[in-house]
């Protein structure tokens, strides 16, 4: 047989008057050894003498041998596939938590497969369906805790399940400090002379069971009663995630007889709808109205807002060592990560005036 170029990149060898594709039994002749010693070589095991590794690795290189990926999976005894479960993929605070997730699997054998949630009916079939052994060998998931039940289901298919801004406390998470961020947040507008402070979030109660805004509401709460002054349940506005739900539960807000002076939003998408009911009320930011955000997404920046930066990125980094770490060593006792979340002053809170 003699090479023949397909112009794909790969060698193709010509047998008989057809053309067959390199295996794994010609990358044994060339390097003159059995078919058992080139899958070790490619499995990475180190019981390979250090020059019979080197003649099968020049002997691929010859070739240019890809392995097929499935024979590779089957030989191993695993999918080399990473599931992750997450809500509402295109939000931003979500699209970054991914950049992580995809960063850290870049240079791994895994390949990644993404379930997008935007119900608990979906929300709950993944759950049911992806954590099975003959389709992932690890799943990640973003932002849902999940129910006792879940992680029962999980743990009995043998699967290792991580965490990322979501608790269980047999899981291994990875996860931000909201409760500190939250209370972070109010104290700089106590600091800064503020004593009317509204909060406006997701529902602290949802079928989605996410805690990001209702452990910033404890922090928020806390500040206020670490400086006396007083919890006003009519300064704070819950409702759907979004811009324009932000918009009008701050409008609420403002139309009070005695107004807040200044807002704290759980989200920075929340906080640009806050920006615009205060430019709605002609107000000034931050002379008439002080605004702080949460999560420091890209558009931040861009619009000088005040906020809480939490590491979303690297929360993604974060979980996706955890569950690496759970695949090549099984543990019973689950690991902890807690993130630090830290301010970050822009032009969009100042003294009330």
């Amino acid at each position: 047989m003699e090479p023949v170029p397909n112009g794909t990149g790969s060698a193709l060898f010509r047998s008989g008057g057809g053309v067959a594709p390199v295996t794994i039994r010609d990358v044994a002749k060339r390097a003159g050894v059995g078919v058992g010693t080139v899958s070790r070589v490619l499995n990475d095991n180190s019981s390979v003498r250090k020059t019979t590794r080197q003649k099968v690795i020049e002997a691929i290189a010859a070739l240019d041998y890809s392995p097929n990926p499935i024979a590779r999976r089957l030989s191993l005894g695993k999918t080399l596939t990473i599931a992750v479960i997450v809500p509402f993929f295109t939000r931003p605070s979500f699209v970054e938590r991914l950049r992580g997730v995809e960063y850290a699997l870049a240079d791994s054998e895994y390949d990644l497969i993404l379930f997008n949630v935007e119900t608990t009916a979906r929300r709950d079939d993944y759950f049911h369906s992806v954590p099975r052994r003959e389709r992932v060998d690890g799943l990640l998931i973003i932002s849902l805790s999940p129910r006792d039940a879940d992680v029962e289901r999980f743990l009995q298919a043998g699967v290792p399940t991580v965490l990322v801004d979501a608790r269980h406390p047999r899981l291994s998470r990875a996860v931000i400090d909201d409760v500190t961020g939250g209370r972070i947040a109010t104290q700089h507008l106590i600091h800064l002379g503020h004593r009317k402070i509204g909060y406006v979030s997701d529902n602290l109660e949802n079928p989605f069971n996410f805690v990001s805004s209702r452990d910033r509401y404890e922090g928020y709460r806390q500040a206020l009663a670490g400086t006396d002054i007083p919890f006003r349940s009519e300064y704070h506005r819950q409702g759907e995630h979004g811009r324009k739900e932000a918009r009008e539960m701050a409008r609420d807000l403002l139309a009070l007889p005695d107004p807040p002076t200044a807002i704290f939003a759980a989200s920075d998408i929340q906080a640009i709808g806050v920006l615009e009911a205060g430019r709605d009320a002609g107000l000034n930011v931050p002379e008439d109205l002080s605004v702080i955000g949460y999560d420091d997404i890209e558009i931040a920046e861009y619009l000088h807002l005040t906020t809480i930066r939490q590491p979303l990125f690297v929360s993604g980094v974060e979980g996706v060592g955890l569950l690496l770490e759970s695949i090549a060593t099984p543990s019973p006792t689950p690991r902890r990560i807690l993130l630090p979340t830290e301010l970050v002053v822009r032009d969009t809170t100042a003294s009330p005036g």
